[in-house]
């Protein structure tokens, strides 16, 4: 097994291509869709480059798999579907809790599914999908949302934004459906129960602040030792006490509205209104304010 790491320096996001080079078979973690929200202005650089590389080494691309229903950046799923319509977008069972609870943030029509239809196919925990000669498991990792899961594939598992890089922490769980003590729960019980030389590769890297260029690669042994919010001998009151004040600390991300109302819908921009023009629902006061940056709190963080 083969892996394609891509690094979107705009959201800080890890886009994953896990391939067989013999048999040629693959699949995408994670693509990015561009989106600059000043002008709101979508363009496909960063799915485009993943598009780029599975066709230069003539991979068979079987699936698309989102981690969650991403906060901080647009899914790049139908985008890099246009090219392999045989691809099939793929999350966890559990986004049908996300799609319920943001449809009445943001007032989606009556007709809006409920029940994770967007994607081509829900993942069932304890059900692998066969890519060819890639086996991919769902293990279930709820916390930062009900619905993430972090997906294993040989020796290899992609935790989105669930666990990251020792020296950055763990995902934030203040969003609706958030749960510090079931990111406590998921990490310690699910994924800290992985053989020591398990291979954590992250959804995320705020490298910035850290004297070192953007890594994506560590071990659940590492993990386990040095994880600078979790490490495994923490106990479950002390982390929840330490993530629920940090997060209180946190702005919302840049792209938080634009990004989840997509990726509800499985990637999918808003349908055209009568003048053919898309637009985005922006709620105004739902969550915490933004603070400024002279308030002293951080202002990114998956």
């Amino acid at each position: 097994m083969e892996i394609k790491t891509f690094f979107d320096e705009r959201t800080y996001t890890l886009t994953y291509v896990v391939y067989d080079e013999e048999t040629k078979d693959a699949v995408i973690i994670d693509p990015v869709l561009d989106y600059e929200p000043w002008s709101s202005k979508i363009w496909t650089e960063s799915s485009d480059a993943a598009v780029e590389f599975v066709k230069d080494n003539d991979l068979t691309l079987h699936y698309i798999l989102e981690t969650h229903a991403h906060a901080d950046h647009l899914s790049g799923a139908q985008h890099i579907k246009k090219s392999f319509p045989e691809a099939k977008i793929v999350i966890g069972e559990r986004i049908t809790q996300v799609q319920s609870l943001f449809k009445g943030v943001f007032d989606l029509p009556d007709a809006f599914a409920t029940d994770g239809s967007q994607f081509d196919l829900l993942f069932k925990i304890g059900e692998p999908l066969e890519a060819g000669s890639i086996t991919v498991d769902a293990i279930p990792t709820p916390g930062h949302t009900p619905a993430c899961v972090t997906f294993k594939i040989d020796d290899a598992i992609f935790t989105g934004d669930a666990l990251f890089m020792p020296d950055v922490g763990t995902g934030r769980c203040d969003f609706p459906g958030g749960s510090s003590e079931d990111l406590y729960n998921s990490i310690q019980d699910n994924l800290y129960t992985l053989p020591e030389d398990t291979r954590v590769f992250v959804g995320h890297d705020y490298p910035e602040g850290k004297g070192r260029e953007y890594a994506y690669e560590t071990t659940i042994g590492e993990s386990k030792e040095t994880n600078v919010a979790l490490p495994a001998a923490r106990t479950k009151d002390d982390y929840v006490s330490w993530r629920d004040a940090r997060d209180s600390s946190l702005a919302a991300p840049k792209l938080l509205f634009q990004s989840v109302q997509v990726n509800i819908d499985a990637g999918q921009l808003p349908t055209a209104a009568k003048n053919e023009i898309s637009y985005m629902k922006i709620p105004i006061n739902v969550f915490k304010p933004e603070p400024k940056p002279e308030d002293g709190l951080e202002l990114k963080e998956a």
